[in-house]
């Protein structure tokens, strides 16, 4: 099967679409299909205006433009992705969406237009978008032409189903792991009276709610009995940095918090096997590939029980799932203070992949192109 991926945004960029992405297009390509990539995302280099590149082996078409701040965004791309998916020869064209995907949008018109059977898949919660989605109204077209609709989350594929209507099944296709990277080789090494290590990681923007991780943890801290003790450490970097080192200063914090920065792949995970608990109060998160991976790596996680995170971890199994931020302040007294509690949850994490592996989420997508192609 030839499958190609459409999306706003590809690597170099860093984010949940431009990773989920790459690894489904290599995993793809593992299954034995080829795959083309077309983005509104330049490369490393540069390279815009229908340069082909090959990144990790994958043939990546960079429609870009040349805008400001490198806006993801090209208007005059549809005649151009046009020609080439027909003469392509594809089977089938992957529509990934985010928040705002105008070029996704647009491309994912051009593929219904040349029928070409057509996947979508939502990246993104349409909480804040919803009102201007059902005023627009292509969803509900696309579905009306037989694309198989689907979003990463069973959160996410209620909005998109809701703007749909009824007329259209929305299914989860969701985001994919390596599970075997993710997993500890042994159970960490504990000195009985070392403070307990809790962590997050995220892009430090005002929608992954970074403050809140430090204002959860500074409640928590408060709660716990004299000789319990937490260390936090947040990684990331982002416009909030600021705002966040001001409150570790203003609230005396910095003797148990550390804001690292972004880190690579590895060093997060060789983090997460030395850690114990992981936080992450993020409300608008349609999956939630952070802690995925954390789950992954053993730790017990504490989120919003609102959330794509619901769909990897269930009250009490994998972590502990909170109504609003002041139950996520007692879950993580909880953990902290309770050792057993907290081993119990981390022994299931450890011992129990999660559904996410890739090769479970690969054949979901291979389910979704053989359902385009059906309608």
């Amino acid at each position: 099967m030839k499958v190609a991926l459409l999306t706003d945004c590809y690597l170099p960029r860093l984010g949940g679409i431009e990773v989920q992405t790459h690894d489904l297009a290599a995993q793809l390509v593992a299954r034995g299909h080829e795959v083309e990539v077309f983005t509104a995302t330049p490369g490393a280099r540069g390279e815009r205006h229908g340069v082909v590149e090959g990144v990790d082996g994958i043939p990546v078409h960079r429609m870009a433009i040349r805008l400001p701040w490198e806006l993801p965004v090209n208007p005059l791309a549809p005649p151009e992705v046009r020609r080439r998916l027909r003469a392509g020869g594809f089977d089938v064209a992957h529509v990934h969406m985010g928040v705002v995907s105008p070029f996704a949008t647009d491309l994912a018109r051009v593929a219904l237009g040349l029928g070409l059977p057509t996947a979508v898949t939502w990246h993104c919660l349409m909480e804040r978008s919803r009102p201007l989605f059902r005023a627009l109204g292509h969803a509900r077209r696309w579905g009306a032409k037989g694309a198989a609709l689907s979003a990463v989350s069973g959160v996410a594929a209620a909005a998109v189903q809701a703007v749909v209507g009824e007329g259209s099944e929305v299914r989860v296709l969701p985001n994919g792991i390596d599970a075997d990277l993710w997993a500890p080789t042994s159970p960490p090494l504990r000195d009985p009276g070392a403070p307990v290590e809790v962590v997050a990681s995220m892009r430090l923007a005002a929608r992954k709610r970074p403050l809140a991780v430090l204002e959860v943890a500074e409640a928590a801290r408060q709660l716990l009995p004299a000789d319990r003790a937490m260390r936090l450490t947040l990684f990331g970097d982002g416009p909030e940095r600021g705002r966040l080192e001001k409150f570790v200063a203003t609230h005396q914090m910095g003797d148990w918090v550390t804001l690292p920065g972004r880190v690579d792949r590895d060093r997060l995970r060789e983090s997460y096997w030395r850690s114990d608990v992981y936080l992450t109060p993020a409300r608008l998160e349609a999956f939630g590939i952070a802690a995925l991976e954390a789950r992954t790596a053993g730790l017990p996680v504490v989120a919003r029980a609102d959330t794509g995170v619901g769909d990897f971890v269930t009250d009490g199994t994998e972590g502990l799932l909170a109504a609003d931020d002041q139950a996520m302040v007692r879950g993580l007294v909880d953990l902290v203070s309770d050792d057993a509690v907290r081993r119990k949850i981390a022994t299931h994490n450890r011992t129990v992949a999660p559904a996410q592996a890739w090769p479970a989420v690969v054949a979901l997508a291979e389910s979704e192109y053989r359902r385009a192609g059906a309608s």
